[in-house]
């Protein structure tokens, strides 16, 4: 008989992480303990962490919720209907980690693998938040240093002339061949504009730019695909999307990309259907954290190296366990563009 806990925390940003969205100071997790009746010193945890305006699933009583999809899935008297699992994405993905994790001993490995041991790493972009110029222009001078050789700007919040002008400059320094360059739109364009906005950054020779109108539109977005000088990737777009919807979705939009985020799409099984299809509709794709603490990164991050194998040097988003205070000490670790895990390095006690 497995049994389970939840655990709420708040995690602090360390400065105001601006989106077209918004401004982020804190953000809502949810840990999900589960263990064997009878064998309760060995724990699997995952981690439930919708994002508020944006998650299917942020909803008001989404710990009651938690709760009850957990205590009817783990009853092996009871039947958890795929729809409702659907319904609530974060939860699968925090069942799905913690099963996986319980199985494999409750030491936080997902997936037995060479990233998982300690032996290899996965390179990512540097994310560059939304804010004032200098803001920007001081995180992209730390990026750098860091020894990222990709960037990603989320755009769509400041002046465009502005955030013009802040790419023009990392270009100045560095050509396509030393730093990539991504942005993310994150929606902020709209149908009409988005075109002419495009051709005026293609001449920055950036890699791709994610969602650069709002999801839904899909003859708009599909003309854009069509046209655009820079590649689109698709990422709200995904949300919400199951079934056969997704080969439609994909078949109609034609994006060059697509960016899977495991929180926001119902976990591991789902994302490798979403590749499943793209690889066959000749799409690339990258998998992405969405702002996780190190819990759910972790996870994620096996998971990517896991899938990633044929393509190493495709920079993967995975870089915002250090965006809070109060985040759970990890084996995890940021170096030179790369993310590893130190297996010397103990879990903080939560």
């Amino acid at each position: 008989m497995l049994k389970f806990d939840i655990q709420h925390h708040i995690l602090k940003f360390k400065f105001e992480a601006g989106t077209s969205r918004g401004v982020l100071t804190e953000k809502e997790t949810w840990y999900l303990k589960i263990w064997d009746e009878a064998n309760p010193q060995i724990i699997g945890i995952g981690e439930c962490g919708p994002l508020k305006g944006l998650s299917i699933d942020d909803v008001e009583d989404f710990s009651h919720q938690l709760s009850a999809i957990s205590r009817q899935f783990l009853n092996p008297q009871s039947t958890t209907h795929n729809i409702q699992l659907e319904k609530y994405p974060a939860i699968r993905f925090g069942i799905e980690t913690a099963l996986f994790d319980l199985q494999n001993g409750g030491k936080r490995v997902i997936f037995q693998n060479d990233f998982s041991c300690g032996k290899a790493s996965i390179p990512i972009n540097g994310l560059v938040w939304m804010g004032s110029k200098e803001f920007m222009l001081q995180q992209i001078e730390e990026k750098l240093e860091s020894g990222y050789f990709c960037l990603k700007l989320k755009i769509g919040a400041i002046d465009f002339a502005t955030e013009i002008e802040i790419i023009k400059s990392i270009r100045n320094r560095f050509s396509e061949d030393k730093i990539v360059l991504r942005l993310d739109a994150n929606g902020a364009f709209s149908s009409t504009d988005a075109f002419e906005k495009l051709n005026q950054l293609a001449e920055f020779k950036i890699h791709s730019i994610e969602q650069p109108i709002k999801q839904g539109q899909w003859e708009s977005m599909a003309d854009l695909c069509k046209s655009t000088p820079i590649p689109i990737a698709l990422d709200e777009e995904l949300i919400g999307v199951y079934g056969n919807q997704k080969t439609e979705l994909l078949e109609a939009i034609k994006p060059q990309y697509i960016i899977l985020k495991p929180t926001l799409l119902g976990g591991f099984e789902m994302c490798n259907e979403w590749i499943s299809i793209a690889e066959k509709l000749d799409i690339d794709w990258w998998i992405t954290s969405a702002l996780e603490s190190n819990i759910g990164l972790n996870a994620i991050c096996q998971y990517v190296f896991a899938k990633t194998i044929h393509k190493k040097n495709m920079p993967q988003g995975l870089g915002t366990g250090s965006l809070y205070h109060n985040n759970i000490a990890s084996p995890l670790t940021i170096s030179e563009g790369r993310i590893s895990y130190n297996s010397e390095t103990k879990w903080g006690i939560f």
